[in-house]
């Protein structure tokens, strides 16, 4: 069994990945919209702005993502000691709803239509999805090593 500090650094790197990797999507489905309107979005503008979200949004959305995760991922761990053969699809729904979940609380509770711009399209939702996922299977992941000793 990881220690507490162990299991924050794996929620913490957790948290990382699917923000990191949500505000990438979000970057590029706001440059792909753009685009689509007809504005030229050369490979440096894209690098740049996703650059600056990733300085600028990405803290608001590991808010989001903490939010979800604090409670999907004990709730994810405890149905795995219960369902093992289950443990990676549960950690991976877990992390897909954690998101959903998250970013639905801020559109219902923020003046705004839609906060985050991806999610107002269902593969921009389903992106964002996949993100919660894989940051939450990285704490599956990161969790299982250390109870087995690899860590």
């Amino acid at each position: 069994m990881p220690s507490k500090s162990r299991t924050l650094l794996y929620f913490l790197l957790a948290v990382l990945l699917a923000s990191v990797l949500g505000t990438v999507l979000q970057t590029q489905f706001n440059l792909a919209n753009l685009q689509a309107l007809g504005a030229p979005i050369p490979l440096a503008v894209r690098l740049q702005t996703t650059g600056l979200d990733l300085l600028g949004f990405s803290p608001l959305f590991a808010v989001l993502v903490i939010l979800g995760f604090v409670f999907a991922l004990p709730a994810a761990s405890l149905l795995a000691r219960h369902w093992p053969a289950a443990r990676w699809a549960l950690f991976a729904l877990a992390g897909a709803l954690a998101v959903l979940a998250a970013m639905a609380l801020a559109n219902a509770l923020l003046p705004m239509p839609t906060l985050i711009g991806a999610n107002r399209s269902l593969a921009g939702t389903l992106g964002l999805m996949a993100c919660g996922s894989l940051g939450a299977l990285l704490f599956a992941m990161l969790g299982r090593r250390s109870a087995s000793g690899h860590a």
